[in-house]
């Protein structure tokens, strides 16, 4: 009878656990870094989420098609911002409620030397300021593609509506506007997320000077203690957009968990940690702000009214201001191509050609003004195929690299590392003013031509405007993870995940191009 306690013990630790209702969520890659919060709040609630990350396009355009075959769709939605989502007619009556949990702002840093240079650490600084600078080339900043993240989404609109004083009234020709141009002249860095970009800059901090993102991004990069110098941060007197993070309920009958979840994440004590941990500012007017933040937030600015006039801006600044692309393609054909794996990439690269008409397809593609290179591989590298797409013949292009898409053919072995010497070669003679980035798709193991040894070699050898080139690789078949992952960490790059999406994996790196 004495060790009936002992076997009791478990059962009534059991009893007095909550036990967990998992609500699954479509939400930012931002959201990572709450894990431990919403662990707690898990505890203390009874509800768990189960979050798939995603961009806000991408996520839009899956609640606007519906969940894939054999799929429910998600209980929730929590992106950093819900302003373009909400604009679309097909989710009228489909978002419940919504809920703001925490507050950034998207502003810009630079390094405080610079600041201090510019006169910039008093405060009184314009986007007209920023602009100047960047058009002079003394500002080189990083900013997320604003088709593929909100922050670079943000400072688009943000940017647009206060250098042309149009409020939520702007259209596509403030974008082409000179000052505007001027303004993405200094964009060094881009990436297709606010976190990478964020880890891209350290690596790239002796070249930049600048990187616009969240508030909360900046501040945890001076505190992270991986910078040469800190960042001043600018909140420019004519405004600036701030993320609200609004959960937002799609399904109704998880109005309880969903009313219990809110009222867990907006308390005071839930709030301070947000602040504290995560560097966001508080909805909760009940918790006082930490002295980490400016007091107050500047003039908000307005963003559009329709779905349409955001569709336009986007459209514009990718084919007509934003920085030029050279983009290089290296493509595997060798044998174990053959059969749906080549379809695969060919309908991938076809859908960057033009017929992937998606929402997200429509952003994905190949951009007026875009350097097009392919370098398909097998045992030998074959000699690279080069395409201009020019702003008047843009639908010749497309159907020139359509024609390249279809003449793929499979056979041989695999010489990796010989390609990407040859597509390195071709990055160092790319005109000046475009930004340059390498795509490595591959479904195997190298077997012939250089070794990865000779290839880092070769790679450490570049001139530096060689060497800034990152490779960005795709993981595909049966290739080697921790090949495509050495790749991409010895020039700055990323792997993506390839084997369930080709065609996905490429338009998620066209956020990064």
């Amino acid at each position: 009878m004495r060790l009936l306690p002992a076997l009791l013990l478990p059962l009534l630790l059991a009893a007095c656990t909550k036990p967990e209702t998992a609500l699954t969520v479509l939400g930012g890659s931002e959201l990572a870094d709450l894990k431990p919060i919403l662990e707690d709040v898990a505890k203390s609630t009874g509800v768990k989420l189960d979050i798939t990350y995603t961009g806000t396009l991408d996520g839009t355009e899956q609640l606007l098609t519906g969940p894939a075959s054999g799929q429910a769709a998600p209980d929730l939605v929590w992106f950093s911002s819900a302003r373009y989502l909400q604009l679309q007619g097909g989710l009228k009556g489909r978002l419940l409620a919504s809920e703001k949990i925490m507050l950034s702002p998207v502003v810009l840093g630079v390094k405080a030397s610079d600041a201090k240079k510019w006169g910039w650490s008093s405060g009184k600084v314009s986007w007209k300021d920023v602009a100047a600078r960047a058009a002079s080339g003394e500002l080189k900043y990083g900013m997320t593609n604003p088709a593929a993240s909100n922050s670079g989404l943000s400072a688009l609109i943000g940017v647009v509506a206060a250098l042309s004083g149009k409020g939520d009234a702007i259209t596509a020709s403030d974008v082409t506007a000179p000052e505007l141009k001027g303004f993405f002249r200094g964009q060094a860095l881009t990436a297709g997320s606010s976190g990478w970009l964020a880890e891209a800059y350290v690596r790239d901090q002796a070249k930049l000077n600048g990187l616009i993102n969240y508030e909360s991004v900046l501040l945890s990069l001076n505190a992270g203690g991986k910078l040469n110098e800190p960042l001043t941060l600018v909140y420019p007197e004519d405004g600036l957009i701030t993320a609200d993070y609004p959960l937002l309920l799609l399904n109704k009958d998880r109005q309880p968990e969903y009313a219990k979840l809110v009222a867990a994440l907006r308390s005071p004590d839930i709030q301070r940690r947000i602040m504290n941990e995560t560097r966001r500012r508080p909805v909760n007017p009940a918790v006082a702000l930490s002295s980490a933040f400016p007091a107050g937030l500047n003039i908000e600015l307005p963003f559009p009214g329709s779905a349409e006039a955001v569709n336009a801006v986007l459209t514009a600044y990718l084919q007509d201001t934003r920085r030029p692309a050279n983009t290089i393609f290296v493509l595997d054909t060798s044998g174990s191509m053959g059969g749906e794996r080549m379809a695969s990439l060919k309908a991938a690269l076809l859908g960057l050609s033009g017929t992937d008409t998606s929402l997200t397809g429509r952003y994905a593609g190949f951009a007026s003004r875009e350097r097009v290179t392919f370098i398909p591989f097998s045992s030998d590298v074959n000699p690279a195929q080069t395409t201009e797409i020019g702003a008047g013949d843009k639908a010749a292009a497309l159907s020139q690299l359509s024609q390249q898409v279809t003449a793929l053919s499979p056979g041989g072995g695999t010489n990796i590392y010989g390609a990407l010497q040859a597509a390195y070669t071709q990055a160092g003679q790319a005109p000046a003013g475009r930004y340059t980035s390498i795509v490595l798709m591959t479904d195997g193991e190298s077997n012939e031509g250089p070794s990865a040894r000779e290839f880092e070699d070769f790679y450490n050898g570049l001139p530096a405007a060689a060497k800034a080139v990152k490779t960005f690789t795709i993981l595909f078949g049966d290739g080697s993870k921790d090949a495509m992952n050495q790749i991409a960490t010895l020039t700055g790059g990323r792997t993506f995940d390839g084997t369930k999406d080709l065609q996905g994996a490429f338009k998620q790196i066209r956020g990064y191009q």
